[in-house]
């Protein structure tokens, strides 16, 4: 049974490093996890690709076509968004979906602070060079007071790119409220499959904890909490994250 794993913003997919090491250690006997990167985020951003939520749907439909058989799916961040973007229009290409941001598509959720700044009308994009800046020191200093571990925040940093910026952008513009909100009528549709959604307590930026909880229950996913974790809990707390999921597999396989 394939692994897949997507990450989000504004990472690459360095992010999972820690994580996959854990599953490999706890269960040596799964398959080898693949990690797909979105176009714009550690993937070239091809030309004519509109980065918009839809697209993103479908690059990852696409992905999932290419397997034989049905996955287990992983999305962190907006990863997570298209996880069950995806898993809403073809439920069919899973087996299982995990997600940590099923709070955005609570009708009550409103965006974080740098996803509003992106929104605004008169926003024109992030500054030239990468999202956070264009020294790496500074950007792994950001990504380290935003939670991320040190190391990881060192690989993923010299990632973040223009492409990134744009390709953000875009993403954030397309999904403003009640883009949404309006995709989260669907949430029942990913009960068709298992799922898990992930609660880090910490995580600021994707629902409060009632928003998470009610899409959860509506999507029919079994929530596991990571308590006292954040937004990338999977560098954290890396065999905490690890065992939660490989839990969750070994369910489905009895």
């Amino acid at each position: 049974m394939p692994t897949v794993f997507v990450h989000g913003f504004p990472e690459t997919p360095e992010i999972w490093e820690p994580l996959l090491a854990e599953i490999e250690r706890i269960a040596p006997a799964r398959p080898a996890p693949i990690r797909l990167s979105p176009p714009g985020f550690g993937a070239p951003l091809p030309t004519g690709f509109g980065a918009t939520v839809g697209d993103y749907r479908d690059w990852l439909i696409d992905e999932l076509e290419r397997f034989a058989e049905p996955v287990d799916l992983v999305g962190h961040d907006w990863g997570g968004a298209h996880t069950l973007n995806a898993v809403m229009a073809r439920p069919d290409l899973v087996r299982s979906w995990t997600s940590d941001v099923i709070g955005l598509f609570d009708p009550d959720y409103v965006w974080h602070e740098f996803a509003l700044s992106q929104q605004e009308p008169q926003s024109m994009g992030p500054d030239p060079a990468v999202p956070f800046g264009p020294d790496l020191a500074v950007r792994v200093a950001m990504l380290v007071e935003l939670g991320m571990g040190e190391p990881v925040a060192g690989r993923v940093a010299v990632g973040q790119d223009e492409a990134m910026g744009r390709a953000a952008h875009s993403l954030y513009r397309s999904a403003a409220q009640p883009v949404m909100a309006e995709l989260g009528r669907n949430l029942e549709r990913a009960a068709q499959r298992p799922g898990l959604a992930l609660l880090a307590t910490e995580d600021r930026f994707v629902g409060t904890v009632a928003q998470r909880c009610r899409a959860a229950r509506r999507a029919g996913a079994v929530t596991a909490t990571l308590g006292g974790l954040g937004h990338w809990w999977m560098t954290q707390d890396p065999g905490r994250g690890a065992q939660v999921l490989t839990d969750f597999w070994d369910s489905l396989d009895r």
